[in-house]
C-alpha cells in the first residue's frame, strides 16, 4: 500500500541504504535548488552498471515497487528493465518513483555524472543534477510539462546567480 503523500526522502534513504549510484534529476532536482516548483514523483537516473543494478534491484524490492498503471498485475522490475536506456515508472511503499536510463538527448549517468552537485539532505549525501544542465535537458526535450516549468527554472538559476555577486 502507497502512503497518500509521497515520501521521496525515504525512497533516497533506501537507495542510499544500498549504495545505489543515482543523480536526482526531474521535479525534485528543482526544488532541491530552490525552484518554487511541485512534483509528484521522484526522478533519478541511474548507473547500469551490473553491479549497481544489483543494489538497485535489491532497493527496490525492499521498496516494494512495482510498474505503476498495472497495479492488477503489480509487474516488479528486473535487471533487464533496469538496464535499458528507458525509463521505468514505478510506484513504491512511499510514492511514484521514475528510473531513467538516460534523459534528455540521450544523457546517461557517465554524462551527467560532471554535471551533478554533492548535497546533502538530512544525513544523506546524495547527488543532484545541476540546475543549468536540469534547464538544458528540459529544453532538450520539448515536452509541454517540461516547457511550462522552464521560465520557473531560468527564474531560479538568475537569483542564484545574483545572490552570489
Amino acid at each position: 500500500m502507497t502512503s497518500p503523500t509521497p515520501d521521496f526522502f525515504s525512497i533516497l534513504e533506501t537507495l542510499s541504504k544500498y549504495k545505489v549510484d543515482f543523480i536526482i534529476v526531474g521535479g525534485v532536482c528543482g526544488v532541491l535548488h530552490g525552484a518554487p516548483v511541485t512534483t509528484f514523483d521522484l526522478d533519478i537516473v541511474h548507473s547500469r552498471t551490473q553491479e549497481n543494478l544489483f543494489r538497485l534491484l535489491s532497493a527496490l524490492q525492499e521498496l516494494e515497487a512495482y510498474y505503476r498503471g498495472r497495479q492488477d498485475q503489480r509487474l516488479k522490475p528486473d535487471t533487464a528493465h533496469l538496464s535499458s536506456p528507458g525509463h521505468q515508472l514505478l510506484m513504491t511503499r512511499f510514492g511514484p518513483f521514475d528510473l531513467l536510463g538516460t534523459i534528455g538527448a540521450g544523457h546517461s549517468y557517465g554524462d551527467l555524472l560532471q554535471h551533478s552537485d554533492e548535497i546533502e539532505i538530512g544525513n544523506l549525501r546524495l547527488r543532484a543534477l545541476s540546475l543549468e544542465k536540469l534547464i538544458e535537458v528540459k529544453e532538450e526535450t520539448g515536452f509541454e510539462k517540461d516547457k511550462a516549468i522552464l521560465p520557473v527554472l531560468r527564474q531560479t538559476l538568475l537569483e542564484r546567480r545574483k545572490g552570489r555577486e
